[in-house]
């Protein structure tokens, strides 16, 4: 992978995770008790050996910078030439913002001439999977291919979400719609599915650049990969598709994208069950973060009724159950959960604080929260619309400025704020 540059877009505005991306970039948003979402993608470019990696941040970016800077800086050896490097908008070629993946990408084309790597790959920083990309880029070469797409199967029902890919049976790409109402064209690997794009873009290089300054000076473009960048390429290069290689070890691939509330929510009890779906204890393909130092974990009191324990969950280093019953939830770092309250399926972000004879599930409360002692959450939803932000699924989301413990501000505010 020495010759490969990572280029990991982590700038979008994450709207359809309102409210947790009100103060935070979207890659930033904990996940699974002590990460964050961007620590996956990063830690399968550690395992893959890919140590040349742009980070291109934008929105609200001050706890994703910290945490790359503090958290991943480390990881790799810069004396030997490796880094992973935060890329914010320069304005070198432009005065405006990223206007899409593909003006993100040409934005910075300077910094990544300046690295003359042969192959660049585009990746995202809001998916949660295991991949091993050196056997992508084997692939890549192994074909001749001047770009690789990254494919995984999917239902025909799903394909407006996604970019749809026409696969030839040697590999080859031969068509490419984004996000189509509905389409006709089915993997000829698996008649009842579709190829779709994971957003995971192999180029080489010399392809790549020119192809960034051709869109960038086209004024009806989106300056998207999907809409534009690669439809603009078929025909005109070899284009070959990857089928997701799954690190995870399970009978189904794992892939979800965790651009809303709902998919956000599954993805993290994915990982609290007994057997659980994505798999974070999988020593030969580790997941790393920023670590803290915390003490660890604590469980105290064992009364009738008032016994601290945690059934189905994760509850990381620095959080005490004391006297209270957690069930199929994460817990991140440093939360306190106190006596007699009972928390269910519900996510924990870090510093949260939870007083006694609270109930709570089907929730996510942000961090450094106080919920109150007695406050009931999850069990009534036009209550709980009253006070939180509730998705049409049911699931309530507690921000800190409009907890009924600080600094409340106008539930009916935050409601028709999330037009998303």
């Amino acid at each position: 992978m020495r010759d490969t540059l990572g280029v990991l877009l982590a700038g979008g505005a994450g709207e359809r995770l309102f409210p947790l991306t009100r103060d935070r970039a979207k890659p930033a948003v904990p996940f699974a008790g002590q990460y964050r979402i961007i620590d996956i993608t990063l830690s399968n470019c550690i395992n893959s050996d890919l140590r040349h990696v742009y980070i291109l941040t934008q929105y609200k970016a001050l706890s994703l910078n910290r945490h790359i800077r503090e958290g991943w800086g480390p990881v790799v050896a810069n004396e030997l030439g490796e880094f992973i490097e935060i890329l914010p908008p320069m304005q070198r070629v432009s005065k405006s913002w990223y206007q899409g993946t593909a003006d993100a990408v040409y934005q910075n084309i300077y910094s990544i001439g300046s690295e003359e790597p042969k192959y660049v790959l585009i990746l995202s920083g809001d998916h949660i999977y295991k991949m091993n990309y050196a056997r992508m880029l084997q692939q890549h070469k192994d074909s001749g291919a001047d770009v690789t797409l990254a494919t995984l199967p999917i239902r025909p029902e799903e394909v407006s979400q996604f970019g749809v890919v026409d696969v030839a049976k040697n590999g080859e790409v031969v068509g490419f719609e984004e996000k189509p109402k509905e389409t006709k064209v089915r993997s000829p690997f698996m008649p009842d599915m579709v190829d779709a794009s994971m957003g995971i873009y192999l180029f080489n290089t010399d392809i790549l650049l020119p192809e960034l300054i051709k869109d960038a000076e086209d004024p009806n473009s989106k300056h998207d990969f999907g809409h534009n960048i690669l439809p603009k390429l078929l025909g005109r290069c070899k284009m070959h598709a990857f089928n997701f290689v799954d690190e995870n070890k399970q009978n189904a691939l794992y892939w979800r994208d965790v651009g809303t509330l709902e998919a956000y929510y599954e993805a993290n009890m994915d990982v609290a069950g007994v057997s659980p779906i994505f798999n974070l204890y999988d020593k030969s393909w580790p997941m790393r973060t920023r670590a803290y130092q915390y003490p660890p974990a604590k469980f105290v009191f064992g009364e009738p009724g008032r016994t601290g324990m945690a059934i189905n969950s994760i509850v990381a280093a620095g959080s005490i159950v004391s006297g209270a019953v957690v069930r199929n939830s994460v817990v991140s770092q440093d939360v306190r959960v106190n006596s007699y309250a009972d928390i269910d399926s519900s996510i924990l972000f870090a510093h949260v604080n939870v007083g006694r004879h609270c109930r709570i599930r089907h929730a996510i409360i942000d961090r450094d929260v106080h919920i109150p002692d007695g406050t009931v959450i999850g069990y009534d939803p036009a209550e709980d619309k009253k006070n939180y932000f509730v998705t049409p699924s049911g699931i309530t989301v507690v921000t800190r400025d409009y907890s009924v413990y600080e600094n409340p501000v106008s539930p009916e505010f935050m409601q028709t704020g999330a037009q998303w």
